[in-house]
């Protein structure tokens, strides 16, 4: 490899690492400061808690025709316009106003759906012989700043005077600075499109008709319901049973940073199995026994279920995000399977955190809630052996 070409992949694998450390920030920075913003605009905790979901309904919404799009465009000018139109979204957010906040917020979800479709197809694409190196660590810079963003917005919103605007605002300047980095990678755009094009012509029916399409996408949906539910009612789970808002809030903390580990090293394994079915019994036992001792509710050992949690959920969203590129033979393929997966399967995801509180509110316990949260583990755990089993969504040539 000369030195130009070493040169084009170091900026291709950073541009990846910066685009993909926006597609979590500026939504997991909304849920600690939403009272901020829910008191100083005068909205409804309805509205407010809509503001959260927007998100996912515009991923549902928006995932299967990126692919169409990044066909006709070319994936890297897509992905271009994609965090131009994040940046816009982020700022007009931030703007503190009621109409303002829904609308940047709906634009955040649509932008971010492109690098979620786009960016596990762009890896496949580029480093076709080292994609669970790179979806190690594009799944790690996603849930890192996923994290951060979760943790530093509150500061920023309670003891600065940037307020809740800046805590949502400053990260327009980080997608700014992934546009720019992003920028030399839209030369190829000719190039990427006619060698994918044409790969991907009329296997769209296939893909659908395929029933492990079917078990992909609630593969994906599943832990994401797993994830986005645990988000918003753990924290809650934990005071019911005793636990201080303040610890319950470092204890979320604790299980996202847990992620991280399995979400760098999982795909790395998962490229390496011809079967990938042992991950899969493994993070759904992890979420079975992290779930039982919430169950349980022995308060001294917390720290250890959300640990066991947080290894989960990274195993299984990576896992997932693998599922797109291990079960496709090409990068339009891939785009294909990761439209049709993430449409309906962060629709499932929204469901979830409405569905947990409904049937607290019917019980007034969180015992079946969690309940239902090891009955939704085992669920994944029966859909992900059947994703997991070394084959593809599209018969071969």
């Amino acid at each position: 490899m000369d030195q130009k070409h070493k040169k084009t992949v170091l900026l291709l694998v950073i541009g990846i690492i910066f685009l993909a450390t926006t597609l979590r920030s500026p939504l997991t920075s909304v849920g600690p400061i939403i009272a901020y913003i829910r008191d100083d605009l005068g909205i409804s905790n309805v509205l407010a808690g809509f503001i959260t979901t927007i998100p996912l309904i515009a991923f549902a919404l928006i995932s299967p025709i990126v692919p169409k799009i990044a066909r006709r465009v070319g994936m890297e000018l897509t992905l271009f316009f994609s965090i131009i139109l994040l940046a816009f979204g982020i700022i007009m957010r931030s703007l503190g106003n009621t109409s303002l906040l829904l609308i940047g917020t709906a634009l955040i979800g649509i932008a971010i759906a492109f690098g979620n479709v786009l960016i596990p197809s762009l890896i496949k694409l580029k480093f076709p012989l080292q994609v669970g190196l790179l979806t190690a660590i594009f799944t790690l810079s996603m849930n890192f700043s996923s994290t951060i963003g979760a943790g530093i917005s509150y500061p920023i919103a309670a003891y600065t005077t940037l307020g809740w605007q800046g805590a949502l605002g400053c990260w327009a300047i980080l997608t700014i600075i992934a546009a720019l980095i992003w920028l030399p990678q839209i030369k190829n755009v000719k190039r990427i499109k006619e060698n994918t094009e044409p790969a991907a012509t009329g296997r769209s029916k296939s893909i659908l008709s395929n029933p492990l399409t079917w078990t992909v996408t609630l593969c994906m949906g599943l832990q994401s319901l797993l994830f986005y539910t645990t988000a918003a009612w753990i924290p809650e789970i934990m005071q019911s049973q005793g636990i201080s808002a303040d610890k319950s809030g470092w204890m979320l903390s604790l299980m996202q940073f847990a992620q991280l580990p399995l979400t760098f090293l999982t795909p790395i394994l998962a490229s390496r199995m011809k079967d990938q079915r042992p991950l899969v019994a493994f993070f759904s036992l992890l979420y079975v026994i992290g779930f039982g001792g919430l169950l349980v509710g022995n308060s001294s050992l917390l720290i250890v279920w959300m640990i066991i949690l947080g290894f989960a959920g990274g195993a299984s969203f990576s896992f997932a995000m693998m599922l797109f590129t291990l079960r496709t033979r090409t990068p339009m393929e891939s785009a294909e399977l990761s439209g049709t997966a993430q449409s309906f399967g962060y629709l499932l995801a929204a469901i979830g955190p409405v569905l947990f509180g409904f049937l607290h509110d019917a019980t007034a316990s969180w015992s079946m809630p969690i309940i239902l949260f090891i009955a939704t583990a085992i669920v994944l755990f029966i859909v992900g052996m059947h994703a997991g089993k070394d084959r593809f969504v599209s018969p071969a040539e």
